[in-house]
């Protein structure tokens, strides 16, 4: 398959660029968030180079803040939120087709900013191109404002005091907002926050999370049921990948 023209690339680039600053850039409050949650510095690092999920990880850290008791919740929470990027890895591995230790490496960069940039392009070559440096991208900046949040929060003490306690609902609305392009979409994340609401004043830590994640589930299931599915993505000439299977990406 045709690699992308020279415009094609600089283009799928910028757009790589811009999600992984934008990502990238709020890792620094998960820092300041784990180190206020009692993790330390090189455990908070260990997160972000092991888990590498934004959203997992701040649930994780926020109802680790609440004491012991939350612990199993936590698991629970940020194990049910990267489920979704299994499902994620069902699409990056038809679209990539690696083999190998690339193979893991795109497991560890399959989230949802990568998989987003990779799917919105229009063919197969420009899509790796895109998942692969956005990716790596966000890796590295995550990473980096990682570890200078938690040397920052370190020292300035409770984020609460400069508002980096909303970081993690802010984090979350920032990636729901731009999928909520339809209607069906809308009532769903509705369902989940009303139910989120409702439970958090008289719930412990992480129930209100998870029964809004079976909340929209069962909604999203509902829907499917109710509607006929959208067909797959699929690129022009993926019909050639898909027969020779030495291609790499």
């Amino acid at each position: 398959m045709s690699a992308p023209t020279g415009a094609q690339r600089r283009q799928v680039l910028r757009q790589a660029a811009s999600v992984a600053v934008a990502t990238g850039a709020y890792g620094i409050s998960f820092g300041a968030l784990s180190v206020a949650a009692g993790l330390s510095v090189w455990q908070t690092c260990a997160l972000s180079l092991l888990l590498f999920s934004g959203a997992s990880q701040f649930a994780l850290v926020g109802i680790l803040a609440g004491g012991p008791a939350g612990g199993a919740a936590a698991v629970a929470t940020s194990t049910l939120l990267g489920v979704r990027n299994l499902l994620y890895g069902l699409q990056v591995s038809r679209m990539l087709g690696v083999r190998g230790p690339r193979r893991l490496l795109a497991a560890q960069l399959t989230i949802d900013e990568s998989t987003a940039v990779g799917i919105a392009q229009p063919e197969a070559a420009a899509a790796r191109v895109g998942f692969w440096a956005t990716g790596l991208g966000i890796y590295a900046l995550w990473n980096l404002m990682t570890f200078a949040g938690a040397i920052v929060g370190d020292a300035i003490g409770d984020p609460k005091a400069y508002g980096l306690d909303a970081a993690a609902a802010a984090a979350f609305t920032a990636l729901l907002w731009p999928r909520l392009k339809s209607l069906d979409a809308f009532a769903i994340a509705a369902v989940a926050a009303v139910a989120a609401v409702l439970l958090a004043p008289h719930a412990p830590a992480g129930v209100p999370v998870l029964v809004a994640a079976a909340a929209a589930l069962l909604a999203g299931l509902w829907r499917r049921a109710h509607h006929d599915p959208a067909p797959p993505h699929q690129w022009a000439g993926e019909g050639d990948l898909a027969t020779e299977p030495g291609t790499r990406s």
